[in-house]
């Protein structure tokens, strides 16, 4: 699978889905893709960064990350994205960028990426399913290829068994309550694999 480019995107205040995309980039290398980590940019205000130690904290430990851009999208040949909730949908952050998209859509260089997603929230049942469910719809617009993890490895049951992508609870102090690092690992090689798949179909052509 040494042929297969992977974006992994992510929005991220504190580092929880920094850190779900870190797991996917090392399992995702290790299986030969090419991959790029890569943050969406930041609309909050610098005051509400800055009155969040941790927010803030976390805002200086990626300065070096770099942005996605749309030639990032058009690199790709699987996209993986990880990000929290906000009351059931995706952050306004991931919102925007994938509102700048539409030019990739119309030349047709979205249709066939291979995608999948991981959400975190502060609870159980606090929107997780529905924030990658949300996101997969865009994706749909796009005709882009969902490879959800479904019921694919035990793993995904001892992260809370998730079948449309790996999804975390976080505690107050950050902590994720789930044992979710080989689900977010067998994802990521999905991803890759399913994105060699298709590659390799589109070449036969």
């Amino acid at each position: 699978m040494s042929n297969v480019r992977l974006a992994i995107i992510y929005y991220s205040s504190t580092g929880t889905n920094y850190k779900l995309a870190k797991w996917a980039e090392e399992a995702a290398q290790e299986v030969g893709a090419e991959v790029k980590v890569l943050k969406v940019p930041e609309l909050a205000p610098k005051e509400a960064i800055e009155s969040n130690p941790a927010w803030k904290a976390h805002v200086e430990a990626t300065k070096d990350v770099p942005t996605v851009t749309l030639d990032d999208l058009e690199w790709a040949d699987a996209i993986i994205f990880s990000v929290p909730t906000r009351f059931g949908n995706v952050p306004s952050q991931l919102k925007q960028f994938l509102d700048t998209t539409g030019g990739l859509w119309f030349q047709g260089k979205l249709a066939n990426k291979v995608v999948s997603a991981m959400a975190s929230a502060q609870n159980p049942h606090g929107g997780q399913e529905q924030t990658i469910l949300q996101l997969y719809t865009t994706m749909y617009h796009w005709g882009a290829i969902v490879a959800a993890p479904g019921y694919t490895d035990p793993s995904i049951f001892a992260a809370g068994g998730n079948p449309y992508g790996t999804s975390v609870t976080v505690d107050q102090n950050g902590n994720i309550a789930e044992n979710a690092e080989a689900a977010v690992k067998h994802q990521a090689r999905r991803t890759v694999q399913v994105a060699q798949w298709v590659k390799n179909g589109l070449q036969q052509q």
